[in-house]
């Protein structure tokens, strides 16, 4: 394992951990023209299962049953 050969400061630690910033999810809008629900972009949409612009092929079903 890796062991840093100097102790790095407080104020070197601080200003290294200010640069981890959260951001917030890019959100697209579904093409289903009926739902228009906001999704994550390459998932299925949770509210209708569409996932992209093919319309009824591209439909996302529930195989656990």
């Amino acid at each position: 394992m890796a062991v840093p050969k100097r102790k790095m400061s407080r104020s070197n630690t601080r200003h290294r951990r200010s640069q981890w910033k959260t951001q917030a999810p890019s959100l697209v809008t579904c093409v289903n023209p009926q739902c228009r629900a906001q999704h994550l972009p390459h998932t299925a949409c949770p509210t209708c299962g569409q996932y992209g612009p093919k319309g009824e092929r591209r439909q996302v079903t529930d195989a656990a049953n």
